[in-house]
């Protein structure tokens, strides 16, 4: 009876929270803390945790990271709050049999940014604009960006490479302001290099010589090389509704001076149900066929993975990464290629063939570079960072200039002894890479581990997308 009136009591708190315009949704494996009718929680965000069951991992995390009292001060702060299930697929997602497993200067880290230092409520004036993020500090040094759609419910890092919905927002403990989140968040670096373009870059593009699409099933035998579509959907792999886009491209035929840096496979979207799932693009080996003649019957299909894969929304063209498959196989002349859905996803793709009165061809769109950067290692300093405790890089520690910051490639020749070198959410290891935009955003962290002796180092090498390059960089990192 006691739970019912809870839930009973914060249907309450949602009905007047969105009459103010802020966003509040239950979630039925949630119960939440008694309050009034304005959404305040009259206990301290640690107290509210201690009372929940669907916030246990967390409370176990704090306890042994030994941070209840950002938790339970007096201070106001903004606290995002992952549930169970959230610390539930980060541990499995890292190979962590329990919580005790995660290093603990590590879990300290994934807390503190958890916790903002301001109060940020979504009904506040500052931010009643919909879709407008503002950088807000962390307790881990790093930014989190907030904010709200249209419909006003809660973002945590609107307009960067990885956002999350918040699913309970704008509840009030005595300290501060709480948000309920499904997952485990981090800093996600903001979308798109904030550098100037750069003028030495230039563009070619070269069409398809062939495409087509066949269709498994009954039609097996038959061509499609008319079509103005390729259609892809993937059902049970070679039935009735199954599709599968094939393409030519003569990769001779791009013919202008230069570095290939980048390549893109670019094809106009006409229909997608957009259900978020993989689309794929394979090579395949056969590359005598035309597009008068092929069928399901007598295509060659791919032998190996993937070398692209995009992720399907709503947007006018669909836009594959063919980089690093094209600095394998330059020599190449003539590829073959075949688009294939996720497997089973039933999930229908109209894409624009070259035979398309509206839509753009398909095309390769290569950006080539003049070759003739210089990079020079301009800021190099030492790290000092507290024992068991965490430091932001940025271009105060380690700038390359010479191109621009999302084209300066960092390698992790040797990985930190005592310690751990953190990009977004991932630990870098040996061979693992970063870009010079990634240290200006403050997307890279170190953490030290708390137990190593009083320095370490990481070792790392640069080079540019020209092939421009640093063979030694030693980063040393004195622990105090």
């Amino acid at each position: 009876m006691q739970n019912h009136n809870i839930l009973i009591r914060f249907l309450g708190i949602c009905l007047t929270v969105a009459i103010t315009t802020a966003s509040c949704e239950i979630q039925k494996d949630f119960e939440y803390q008694k309050s009034g009718t304005d959404g305040k929680l009259e206990v301290s965000a640690w107290e509210f945790i201690q009372e929940n069951d669907s916030l246990e991992y967390l409370e176990q995390a704090i306890v042994l990271a030994e941070l209840q009292e950002l938790y339970e001060g007096e201070e106001v702060r903004t606290f995002i709050t992952p549930t169970n299930a959230s610390f539930k697929t980060y541990l499995a997602d890292n190979s962590y049999s329990s919580m005790e497993e995660v290093p603990l200067p590590i879990l300290r880290n994934i807390l503190r940014y958890h916790i903002v230092n301001d109060k940020v409520h979504f009904g506040d004036p500052e931010l009643f604009e919909n879709n407008k993020p503002i950088a807000y500090d962390t307790e881990n040094g790093q930014l989190m960006y907030l904010s709200h759609n249209n419909n006003f419910m809660g973002l945590i890092n609107q307009g960067t490479n990885v956002q999350w919905q918040i699913t309970t927002s704008n509840l009030e403990p005595l300290n501060g302001v709480l948000h309920i989140v499904n997952s485990i968040v981090y800093f996600s670096a903001p979308a798109g290099d904030t550098n100037a373009p750069d003028p030495t870059l230039v563009r070619d593009t070269i069409f398809p010589v062939y495409d087509t699409y066949v269709n498994g099933g009954a039609q097996s035998g038959a061509n499609f090389g008319n079509n103005p579509l390729l259609k892809v959907k993937n059902v049970s792999g070679d039935g009735d509704y199954d599709r599968k886009a094939f393409l030519m491209f003569d990769l001779d035929d791009f013919d202008r001076e230069g570095i290939i840096t980048d390549i893109q496979l670019e094809i106009a979207v006409s229909f997608t149900h957009a259900k978020g799932v993989a689309l794929d693009v394979y090579q395949t080996p056969d590359t005598s066929w035309n597009e008068m003649g092929l069928t399901f019957d007598s295509a060659v299909f791919p032998q190996d993975g993937p070398i692209a894969s995009i992720t399907t929304t709503k947007v006018s063209s669909f836009k594959f990464n063919l980089t690093d498959f094209y600095k394998d196989n330059q020599e190449l002349g003539r590829l073959s290629l075949m688009l294939d859905g996720e497997a089973g996803t039933d999930e229908t793709d109209d894409l624009a063939s070259k035979e398309h009165a509206d839509l753009h061809p398909p095309m390769l769109v290569a950006t080539l570079a003049s070759g003739q950067n210089t990079l020079e290692l301009s800021t190099h300093e030492d790290i000092n960072v507290e024992n068991g405790e965490t430091t932001v890089w940025n271009n105060d520690i380690l700038e390359i200039t010479g191109a621009t910051a999302a084209d300066i490639i960092y390698t992790v020749e040797a990985a930190p002894a005592n310690g751990w070198l953190i990009k977004g959410a991932n630990i870098l290891r040996a061979g693992d890479q970063f870009t010079q935009l990634d240290v200006e955003l403050m997307n890279l962290l170190y953490i030290h581990n708390g137990e190593g002796g009083s320095e370490d180092t990481v070792m790392l090498s640069a080079k540019d997308k020209t092939g421009s390059a640093i063979e030694e960089i030693t980063v040393e990192i004195n622990v105090q």
